[in-house]
């Protein structure tokens, strides 16, 4: 199965660090969304085309582990790599890493169930979904 992923630079801000000038764990939320976002453009799966064929993709399952802090000022790089799975789900997984040492910083995971237009959770691979799948190569159909 082909391996999906794309790689991003962060520039952490002076917003995102607390008084010790680490960043805030809220922040790691921005940083894995920015990084779906970046992944949905490069692979025709963003947000827009799962509202089209009338579903919403909510986060059910989001975890982060720290490695090393993030400083302010550094540029870090964060890796998201699609899971393929058979489940009516989108699985992502994460890694931030420091590229002036390729030191790992961060791991993260994420999970997207479907819903439909009236908020109700959707057990079967809605078909748009199905067909990325497919064309992407991430289907065993």
């Amino acid at each position: 199965m082909r391996v999906l992923k794309k790689t991003i630079r962060l520039k952490i801000r002076f917003s995102e660090v607390d008084a010790m000038r680490i960043v805030w764990h809220g922040a790691y939320a921005k940083y894995f969304e920015d990084a779906r976002e970046a992944f949905g453009s490069e692979f025709q799966l963003g947000y827009d085309l799962i509202a089209e064929n009338g579903f919403y993709a909510p986060l059910v399952d989001f975890s982060i582990q720290y490695k090393q802090p993030l400083r302010y000022g550094m540029c870090p790089e964060i890796t998201i790599v699609y899971k393929a799975t058979e489940a009516a789900k989108i699985v992502f997984e994460y890694e931030i890493r420091n590229p002036e040492d390729n030191s790992l910083m961060t791991t993260g995971r994420s999970v997207q169930v479907f819903m439909d237009g009236d908020y109700q959770l959707v057990w079967s691979t809605p078909e748009f979904y199905e067909e990325w799948k497919k064309r992407w190569g991430q289907s065993s159909t």
